[in-house]
């Protein structure tokens, strides 16, 4: 587990969850459908990270 690449999914996680309330504020689709991409490509890399930890936890 990568726990730089975990912060970084956080993070993302984060400023697409802002820029999708902006959006809903604002009423700029725009921002609310960027929003919600930075939160889907957050549970990507989530995903990632969750498939390196269970490689790592076969070949020990």
């Amino acid at each position: 587990m990568s726990i730089e690449d975990r912060a970084k999914a956080i993070g993302k996680n984060i400023e697409g969850k802002a820029q999708e309330a902006l959006g809903n504020v604002t009423g700029d689709p725009e921002d609310k459908a960027e929003g919600k991409a930075k939160q889907a490509e957050s549970q990507v890399r989530h995903g990632v990270e969750d498939v390196k930890d269970g490689v790592k936890e076969k070949l020990d």
